[in-house]
């Protein structure tokens, strides 16, 4: 028998560059209410929610995570050609083949390379952190590129008041490779089954072409209450858990950066940790709205640009959403992101 061996990985990894891609369209509240029985007010109260981004109709999600990821790959110092994989984390690719990341290596310059997507809702981002440490860990991949993208826009109904305010498209993406030291912690990770439709398509794509009535549309549907209580109350543990394996403590966070799904959870959630004052709490949902997958990359390159959070500062990333999924990590925060 062949004796075969083990691929040689690198112990040492982090996030090398970030890069971030907002639509240009600005659509307020006020806007927003033009189609339902709401204020700036109400919304602004209840979710932390001012103004989010719209795509373009003709504007895809490949289209903008090739924007994100070109900047990502120039932060990291770094061509499409020292990619070694894509990983794209998206819900709102509208084709479920081929993979939309397949599209973007090759925009990217990374043509052969492998390239596909995770969907996980909410929770992507973290997930697809996760598979590329784990790539370049195991010796199959030195650079890999991480992007969530997401063009929700296209699949809310307006009329709909639980929810057609909280959402917004956008993509960030950072390069995942080697670093001088450890920028990367363990993920805690998992889903709530019992919960599957809290956060869901109205009906699936068969239902709606074989039926006679497509005034039913498949829709992204949510349940509010349902949603904030089992945030609220147990992603403080699966953080604190991610806290734990990484083997620092509150104290330790410079950078709080959750899941942009709403800003009460997640000034509960910061309360329920006990972070010193000093820790900054990412909110870039009050002017971007949920992105989903897209969330915590642009949450994070929110902080960077606008100087609130430094270059190897020591994060806590925490996305959660449909399924219902989670993905927990402490990290370091990307180096010398912008020119």
């Amino acid at each position: 028998m062949v004796e075969l061996h083990e691929a040689v990985g690198i112990k040492r990894i982090g996030m090398l560059g970030i890069g971030a891609y907002r639509p240009e369209r600005i659509v307020t509240n006020d806007e927003v209410c033009r189609q339902i029985d709401s204020s700036d007010e109400w919304i602004y109260t209840r979710t932390g929610i001012k103004s989010r981004r719209f795509a373009r109709r003709d504007e895809t999600v490949v289209e903008m995570g090739v924007k994100a990821g070109q900047t990502a790959i120039a932060n990291a110092l770094l061509s499409g050609a020292d990619i070694d994989a894509v990983i794209l984390a998206t819900n709102t690719h509208m084709l479920l083949t081929p993979a939309g990341a397949v599209a973007i290596s090759t925009e990217l310059g990374a043509n052969g390379v492998p390239a596909f997507d995770v969907t996980v809702g909410c929770a992507g981002f973290g997930y697809a952190l996760s598979l590329a440490a784990d790539m370049v860990r195991g010796g199959n991949a030195k650079h890999v590129l991480v992007i969530g993208a997401e063009q929700l826009s296209t699949t809310l109904d307006m009329t709909d008041r639980s929810n057609c305010f909280i959402f917004g498209d956008g993509a960030g993406a950072v390069v995942v490779g080697p670093t001088q030291e450890q920028g990367l912690g363990p993920v805690v990770w998992g889903s709530d089954g019992t919960q599957f439709d809290a956060i869901r398509q109205d009906i699936d794509w068969v239902t709606f072409l074989d039926g006679t009535d497509h005034a039913k549309r498949p829709y992204l549907r949510l349940e509010g209450t349902a949603v904030f209580r089992w945030a609220a109350f147990e992603m403080g543990k699966a953080a604190q858990r991610a806290l734990d394996v990484a083997k620092v403590d509150a104290s330790d966070i410079d950078v709080f950066v959750p899941h942009q799904a709403n800003s009460r959870i997640n000034e509960l959630l910061a309360r329920s940790l006990h972070f010193p004052e000093s820790t900054v709490v990412a909110n870039d949902i009050e002017t971007t709205g949920n992105t989903s997958a897209a969330s915590i990359p642009l949450a994070m390159e929110d902080l960077l640009s606008h100087g609130k959070a430094k270059p190897g500062d020591t994060a806590l990333l925490l996305g959660y959403g449909a399924g219902l999924s989670y993905a927990a990590q402490v990290v370091t925060m990307p180096p010398v992101p912008f020119e």
